[in-house]
């Protein structure tokens, strides 16, 4: 296009395709603004005040607020470079922590999200049956407790929450308890246990535990906690009838529970005992 030497703020609002309250706004905080013929107090946009607009359409493209363009379009005369590059230090910083919690926020969706769609093709499909199969390893935070049969309690786990917020940590995918004993899981009797859940964040060793990577008994159970044991039985006469002897601790893993439905009979939990063959003698 050919440029001219003076531009009314209509002219620069179609040009530049920026609406006149934007322009005011611009130059009601100083960053660019018309100028004043002194011979008939006409207000005009200058050249440079138009080509000045793209340059601030692209500054906000990545994610610079207004306020912080004045001092590096403005610069200083003797040191204009120095203050573009701090300015651009310092957003280059705050994006990639900005990428770094919009990282954690989409796993945490996507893993919820997946839990759902696993849920649902359990229940759609009735899915019971026992099996054997491949656990693959994952690395989890964890913590010791003391479990008093307050299942709901252990899931949505307030001590578990405020070890997180301790060690500056957060976590994903779905809550894990590891009973000691999955004998004394199906008698209702008190015992400790593991609560375990993927972290966001590396955390230190003596807070990490691995779970899986190791063949185990699977069985989903449907619906409410209160009847899990006979989900335990039907494990132990499967691995009697196909000659598997089961570790004596266990996993729950919660597909489904509490922190997605209050409806019990929607639960879809997942128990996981480590299963190894009968040695023929």
């Amino acid at each position: 296009m050919k440029y001219k030497e003076r531009y009314s703020i209509g002219e620069v609002s179609r040009i530049c395709n920026v609406s006149r309250k934007t322009l005011r706004y611009y130059d009601k905080i100083g960053l660019i603004g018309p100028e004043r013929d002194d011979a008939n107090n006409y207000r005009y946009y200058s050249k440079a005040s138009l080509l000045a607009v793209p340059v601030i359409k692209y500054y906000k493209q990545m994610g610079f607020r207004l306020e912080e363009m004045r001092s590096f379009i403005e610069g200083s005369p003797n040191n204009v470079y120095r203050a573009v590059q701090q300015s651009f230090t310092t957003k280059i910083q705050e994006l990639k922590k900005e990428q770094e919690e919009i990282r954690r926020k989409y796993i945490s969706v996507k893993d919820w999200y997946e839990l759902i769609l696993e849920a649902e093709m359990v229940l759609d499909n009735r899915i019971s049956e026992v099996s054997i199969k491949y656990v693959e390893a994952v690395d989890c935070i964890f913590q010791q407790q003391a479990f008093d049969n307050d299942i709901e309690a252990a899931i949505i786990n307030i001590e578990f929450t405020n070890f997180l917020d301790q060690v500056n940590n957060e976590i994903t995918g779905p809550v894990i308890l590891n009973f000691f004993s999955f004998r004394e899981r199906m008698q209702n009797k008190r015992q400790s246990i593991r609560i375990l859940q993927k972290p966001l964040l590396p955390c230190e060793e003596k807070n990490s535990t691995v779970f899986g990577g190791q063949m185990m008994a699977a069985c989903y159970h449907i619906g409410s906690h209160e009847s899990i044991a006979l989900t335990y039985e039907k494990i132990c006469l499967w691995a009697r009838r196909h000659g598997y002897v089961l570790a004596e601790d266990a996993y729950e893993r919660y597909v489904t529970d509490y922190w997605t439905t209050r409806n019990s009979e929607q639960f879809v939990t997942e128990i996981l005992i480590r299963a190894s063959r009968l040695q023929k003698t």
